[in-house]
């Protein structure tokens, strides 16, 4: 199952489709936004409101977000850790299943 990320105004994104968070009043992101709008691939997720950060996706979409790059930041770290949580889970149960119990005798 894909993990999402919420870049506002309940917008989601998938974050494995994410190359990119970057705050919108840097030069180069401008251009990038402009290029998105011309290419028809600028979604605003902002809903109007103040664009706090720009999310690039590996589609070659661009979102807006109401939502600043550290909030981003920080709700794709609590998934990855999330991730590595249900694998280090998944991988003591395995463990669990070839344990023996009683005695064990050769």
């Amino acid at each position: 199952m894909a993990k999402m990320v919420n870049v506002g105004y309940s917008n989601m994104v998938s974050v494995d489709r994410i190359i990119a968070v970057m705050t919108p009043e840097a030069a180069q992101t401008k251009r990038v936004v402009a290029r998105a709008k011309n290419e028809g691939k600028f979604l605003d997720a902002s809903h109007g409101r103040r664009t706090r950060s720009v999310v690039i996706l590996d589609s070659g979409h661009v979102v807006s977000s109401g939502y600043t790059t550290a909030t981003i930041s920080e709700q794709i770290s609590r998934n990855e850790l999330a991730g590595i949580r249900e694998r280090d889970e998944k991988d003591d149960n395995d463990d669990d299943e070839g344990s023996l119990d009683g005695d064990f005798r050769s």
